[in-house]
């Protein structure tokens, strides 16, 4: 850490109780980004993990199990002495998760492991359960007296999303959540925010003098979203149908990213001011009408094709999906925002399954100059100034800008300024997680979604879902895999006389 820096602040000592423990999040990401905060020693020497899952498991099993998991899935090697700590620190409950028998054992379990481990009380519970489970599970804790808070103590629940299914679903969720938590007990994860670049999105806006007087309608032309997956569903065929690409990626991580890039300069970097700022900006989308949403969107769903030189199945061929689906795979649609910053300047936002690649970028084209001096002396297409930010898989900054070629004669061309990450020196690999939970264990709460944002974020979602619903796509399947999604999308930017950044 640079000298310079601030320390960062100490985690007070607490338990993690895990619902779902022995699911695939816990083992891939949950468990590996607590051993890496171990590592980092940003976890308190007083802190245990409690697992809770259905199926009996002794202790040692479950040790045994997060221990292999770890040496094959963590992201650094496996240092035999910060493990042991940690294997020390776990213990597992068994238990239905609407069974209040479970919860009894749960608090013993919890008083054991104050007493043992000095947690002092403070609990982060994190829900790695499906969302049905979400609203049962914080009824149990509650009469259980669980969630209570007093005495200096603290309690926290962690929900993954989706946080409903539409607007409705989202409101019964909060008004449930918020019968037994107050607000600034919930923390609703979004895994897109933990990664470097989308925390570097602030800093890079806000902490560089020449960037903010432009991030506005007079300098930007328009913003482009996107995050395509090569992968298709991966076995998630039946909460796909239920979900479909929009409800999976583009209303809450991409809303969200949309809201970090756009929203005003809060007043101070304290979670709430964050939080207020992106709210202000969700609902700043325009409503659309119903031919509006059909008229700036379009929908997509794969078939057969070559990936990464393999051909793989159609989405209608794949395990627990309708032969005859009309669910999306793909979305890509046109917003715009309407406030003093952003008025006429369209946010095109696209994702998918099967694209050629994997990769999240945000893409900032600016205007062209008034005049172009050198429209004769161009060695390559006059293009204009952007500015990227690559999420995943490679994380990094580009701008790109007009340069002159070396040589006696005047000829330009575009080139790119790039940063990435290798810059501060060797980096160990991250799960995404660590930034979440730590934050969560030091109660800052800028990076997760407040209620009001969830439900500003299904208001501007409901108006194209009606559409849609209203208007079942009759060309599915209409993209190749391995293709940038259906002709369609392409047209959506083109008849705007943009195009599409492609990472290369």
């Amino acid at each position: 850490m640079d000298a310079a820096c601030a320390i960062p602040q100490a985690v007070e000592p607490c338990a993690l109780v895990i619902f779902g423990a022995s699911g695939d999040l816990t083992k891939r990401k949950l468990v590996p980004s607590l051993y890496n905060l171990g590592s980092y020693r940003l976890l308190p020497a007083d802190f245990s993990i409690i697992g809770v899952a259905r199926r009996p498991l002794p202790d040692e099993v479950f040790r045994e199990q997060l221990g292999k998991a770890l040496a094959e899935l963590g992201t650094q090697p496996v240092d035999p002495n910060l493990w042991s700590r940690f294997r020390g620190r776990i213990s597992y409950c068994a238990g239905q998760f609407d069974d209040p028998e479970t919860y009894k054992k749960l608090k013993e379990a919890l008083d054991a492991s104050e007493k043992q481990f000095k947690t002092s009380g403070n609990v982060v519970f994190y829900l790695s359960v499906q969302p049905d489970y979400f609203a049962t599970i914080a009824q149990r804790l509650s009469e259980a007296g669980l969630l209570a808070e007093g005495d200096g103590r603290w309690r926290r629940v962690i929900i993954e999303k989706p946080f409903g299914h539409d607007l409705a679903s989202a409101r019964k969720l909060n008004t449930q959540l918020t019968s037994v938590l107050e607000e600034h007990q919930i923390y609703r994860i979004d895994h897109y925010l933990g990664k470097e670049t989308a925390q570097n999105l602030l800093v890079f806006r806000l902490g560089n003098a020449i960037f903010e007087p432009i991030w506005n309608r007079r300098y930007v032309d328009h913003v482009q979203l996107t995050v395509a997956e090569s992968i298709g569903v991966e076995g998630r065929g039946a909460f796909y149908e239920s979900a479909g690409a929009f409800r999976d990626v583009m209303q809450n991580h991409m809303f969200m990213l949309l809201a970090l890039i756009a929203m005003e300069p809060p007043t101070s970097l304290e979670g709430e001011a964050i939080r207020n700022e992106k709210v202000k900006l969700l609902r700043s989308i325009r409503q659309t009408t119903p031919e509006e949403a059909l008229m700036n969107t379009v929908r997509g769903q794969y078939g057969e094709g070559m990936v990464g030189g393999k051909k793989v199945p159609a989405y209608r061929q794949e395990p627990n999906v309708n032969p005859n689906s009309t669910v999306e795979t793909f979305a890509a649609i046109k917003l715009r925002i309407e406030n003093w910053r952003w008025a006429g300047v369209p946010f095109y936002l696209r994702s998918g399954k099967r694209l050629p690649q994997r990769t999240t970028s945000i893409v900032l084209r600016f205007k062209t100059p008034p005049l172009s001096l050198f429209a004769s002396n161009e060695a390559d297409p006059i293009a204009p100034n952007y500015l990227i930010f690559n999420i995943q898989p490679e994380e990094g900054i580009t701008v790109q800008v007009r340069a002159k070629i070396p040589g006696p004669t005047i000829c330009t061309r575009s080139v790119r300024l790039d940063f990435d990450y290798n810059q501060f020196g060797d980096r160990q690999p991250t799960t995404g997680y660590e930034k979440l939970l730590y934050d969560c264990m030091v109660g800052d709460a800028s990076l997760f979604h407040r209620s009001d944002m969830v439900e500003a974020a299904w208001e501007a979602a409901s108006p194209i879902l009606e559409a849609w619903n209203n208007n079942p796509p009759t060309d599915f399947p209409n993209y190749a895999s391995g293709s940038w999604g259906p002709e369609a999308a392409a047209h959506l930017i083109e008849r705007d006389k943009h195009h599409w950044w492609t990472h290369s």
